[in-house]
């Protein structure tokens, strides 16, 4: 039976991602077999894991799935020797009101199917009370179990020496403390970090931090601490439609956002992926029946984009006789135009109307409900689809019919509605699963 923990902390921001990249790699070159996920709505940190563990990670959200869905996705880690589930914000962060089968918080998740939380504590400006932030975590929630915890961006061996006594006396395991160390800071932009695809030293990167944390946590230690996980049979499992048959999906560093579940969920379906690239100056598929824009960084590129005359004369061909889907980003470049953070205006498809602009930036972050008014590639009108919304673009003109009625976590109704014009559809959430 694989041996399960959960990397988890106080708050984002605090070295989650590293230490279980670090983790992942550092037990692969000790030979062994390390299966991860990632709590939450988040579609850059599973290319993360896949580079450090060669084999595929993805999303588990209790706010969006359901408890058979979440089996069924966990279940891939049966034949591994180790599971490590990253966990998103801090341990018990979810929204105010319950989901499917849960508030989205990576406690849910551990409870659920009963796995360890390894906290990464970053006690920097503080010494003794690290301690009573980790005891509280373990305190605050009887069906979560604390395996320990490790230390991140310690000062000196005098401020170690104070945290650990602390913990020691609240009855804590240390598994180890990791001083400052700049060479495996993971870069970032606006979104959160900067895609694995996009960073040619990934690998050499998550070496590095590999390296250091084996020098500085006991491995052997935090293993001891994990439990001992058996994947249950699971009779249902993934309720996601594919939205075609054969599907024309965008797919470059400008649209790179899409959940690794969906295209699983679509293949398993029988559905075939034919990958385009709008950056290459490439057209969907003649073939094909449906077209799928995800989301990504159409901001950073959109000049580009908009001199890519053979992607935007293709894609609306294309529209012409079947349907095209936008998310997000996608959904942008699907709109009339969009304003980079230098003010300058772009023009996209024009297969819809919206507009919309990167240099008034507001951040619109959380779990999203929406029952289709109309169909849309995979769905038909009155299904309920849960998803996560994360941009900083600002709607300036949104002008078509109306795509559903969303709603956020606590059931209030939102302005980004989607759109649908002719055979074109768009959101600015991205799908992660149909209510059953």
């Amino acid at each position: 039976m694989p041996a399960s923990l959960v990397i988890s902390a106080p708050a984002s921001g605090v070295g989650k991602t590293t230490l279980t990249l670090a983790l992942a790699r550092a037990w692969r070159k000790r030979g062994l077999n390390v299966q991860c996920f990632k709590s939450g709505p988040d579609y850059i940190d599973p290319a993360f894991h896949a580079a450090a563990t060669e084999r595929a990670s993805v999303n588990v959200d209790s706010w969006a799935m359901d408890r058979s869905t979440i089996a069924h996705l966990v279940s891939r880690g049966g034949d591994a020797d180790v599971v490590l589930a990253e966990g998103s914000m801090g341990l018990f962060d979810g929204v105010a009101a319950r989901g499917v089968s849960g508030t989205g918080a990576t406690a849910d998740i551990a409870e659920m199917l009963g796995w360890p939380v390894v906290l990464v504590i970053d006690p920097s400006g503080q010494a003794q009370t690290a301690a009573a932030i980790a005891a509280g975590l373990r305190d605050y929630r009887a069906g979560v179990r604390l395996g320990g915890v490790v230390l991140n961006r310690v000062a000196s061996p005098r401020h170690e020496d104070l945290v650990r006594r602390a913990l020691n006396e609240a009855g804590i395991k240390v598994f180890g403390a990791l001083p400052r160390h700049a060479e495996i800071s993971l870069p970032k932009r606006h979104l959160g970090l900067v895609q694995a695809e996009e960073q040619a030293e990934i690998g050499k990167l998550i070496d590095e931090a590999a390296r250091f944390v084996a020098e500085h946590v006991d491995l052997d230690a935090v293993l001891h601490s994990a439990g001992q996980w058996s994947p249950q049979a699971v009779a249902n499992g993934l309720n996601v439609r594919p939205p075609g048959q054969r599907i024309a999906l965008a797919r470059d560093a400008a649209f790179s956002f899409v959940y690794p579940h969906m295209l699983e969920a679509w293949r398993a379906a029988g559905a075939e992926i034919v990958p385009f690239s709008p950056l290459a100056d490439e057209a969907p598929d003649a073939s094909a029946n449906v077209c799928w824009l995800p989301g990504g960084y159409p901001e950073l590129h959109a000049g580009k984009i908009a001199g890519n005359a053979r992607f935007r004369s293709g894609l609306r061909a294309f529209a012409e006789t079947r349907p095209v889907h936008g998310e997000c980003g996608g959904y942008m470049v699907l709109g009339a135009g969009l304003t980079d953070a230098d003010g300058i205006r772009h023009e996209m498809a024009g297969l819809l109307g919206l507009e919309t602009s990167f240099a008034k930036r507001r951040m619109h972050l959380g779990y999203r409900l929406a029952e289709l008014a109309a169909p849309m590639p995979g769905h038909k009108p009155g299904a309920r689809l849960r998803g996560h919304e994360f941009h900083y673009s600002t709607i300036l003109a949104q002008p078509d019919t109306p795509l559903a009625v969303v709603h956020d976590a606590t059931g209030a109704v939102i302005a980004e509605t989607g759109s649908r014009r002719g055979h074109a559809t768009g959101t600015f959430f991205h799908l992660i699963a149909e209510d059953r």
